[in-house]
């Protein structure tokens, strides 16, 4: 039943990416145009993705609740993540036309949280026993908590948004993970999340013809990160999903600690965190291979996080699962913060002093 509804969710975002894509170059709106400082791809490409992967979701929800004759038991917390969707939507619809203010653009991201939260009464209640002292709960501080991580997160996949597929197929890691883990996996909603994101990425990484890509643009990214905050504070905070919170933050690692890593690199160079540039993980990685190398590269290391997570979850305590995260934060930032800035420093240097 699960496949069954996984694949007609993927047909149903193949066609809406189709005809969004087709209307979006007809009409030369939201169309991401071709630069040679940061945007590299070889043709105008719609920003289409973020749209119709909600289209998608709305449609073949909407079959799957008419064919289940499920109208009278729509789960309340899915449709109002969907509500606070929509509206993060037109917000950032409106950023890829005409771009809106760093500030405006954070209000939105802060009340669309608040109102899951308010409207749900789901959010951060507890943190686990990460330091090994006993259970965290976060009491008062627990809602404020919650939109700043879910902040945090929607930031975190927008900003990794570089390459064709990195921000969707890192969603759909720790969608499949999550999912698989805590059992949400059989909720409908989910399936026909991920079976939206995967009818996209036929598009994205042009597996349905060189000469129709489709890019998610900002509303795109923002909703995906979006939906992947709440997804992990549901799993993470209900008990009927058994799933740490600690292991939910291994299913993000990398768009985390890329986002982490930008902000501390930037700040030390006199940098605005929002300020675009190069110099993320698969810019990194694209110094020495391929945009669809260092796809897979992160998608594969992903992967190995996720399924070390869950051994570590499944025979270790909480706090090992911590205190071995940020082990990993820190050799990652060693490795590509520092090692990597410095070695490129000095053949830039050569380069200069050559010339």
């Amino acid at each position: 039943m699960i496949l069954d509804y996984l694949i007609i969710s993927a047909f149903v975002s193949l066609g809406v990416n189709y005809m969004a894509r087709n209307i979006a170059k007809k009409n030369e709106l939201l169309v991401d145009l071709p630069d040679k400082s940061r945007k590299f791809h070889e043709r105008p490409t719609p920003l289409t993705g973020g749209i119709a992967i909600f289209i998608s979701l709305l449609i073949s929800g909407k079959l799957y609740i008419d064919i289940n004759e499920l109208n009278e038991y729509i789960p309340l917390f899915s449709s109002m993540v969907f509500v606070a969707s929509f509206f993060i939507i037109i917000i950032f619809l409106i950023d890829d036309i005409k771009s809106v203010r760093p500030v405006f653009r954070l209000i939105a991201q802060c009340g669309a949280a608040y109102f899951v939260i308010y409207s749900t009464g789901v959010y951060l209640e507890s943190l686990g026993n990460l330091f090994g002292f006993g259970e965290i709960n976060l009491g008062v501080y627990g809602i404020p908590i919650t939109i700043f991580c879910v902040v945090g997160v929607m930031n975190a996949f927008n900003m990794i948004d570089g390459i064709n597929g990195l921000c969707a197929g890192s969603a759909l890691v720790m969608l499949l993970f999550t999912g698989i883990t805590s059992g949400f996996i059989n909720d409908s909603m989910l399936v026909l999340l991920i079976g939206s994101i995967i009818g996209f990425l036929a598009f994205n990484l042009k597996i349905v013809g060189r000469k129709r890509a489709v890019f998610l643009g900002d509303h795109g990214s923002n909703f995906i990160g979006f939906i992947v905050a709440w997804v992990g504070i549901h799993c993470s905070q209900m008990e009927t999903y058994p799933t740490n919170p600690i292991t939910i933050l291994w299913f993000i690692a990398i768009p985390f600690l890329d986002c982490i890593g930008l902000i501390i690199e930037r700040m030390l160079r006199g940098k605005s965190f929002t300020t675009p540039g190069r110099d993320h993980i698969h810019h990194k990685l694209m110094q020495n291979f391929s945009s669809e190398a260092s796809l897979f590269i992160i998608m594969l290391f992903s992967s190995i996080l996720g399924l070390f997570a869950l051994v570590l979850q499944n025979n270790f305590n909480e706090y090992i699962s911590f205190y071995g995260f940020v082990l990993f934060g820190f050799s990652y930032y060693l490795i590509f913060y520092f090692r990597y800035n410095r070695y490129y420093s000095i053949v830039n240097l050569k380069t200069v002093t050559i010339d």
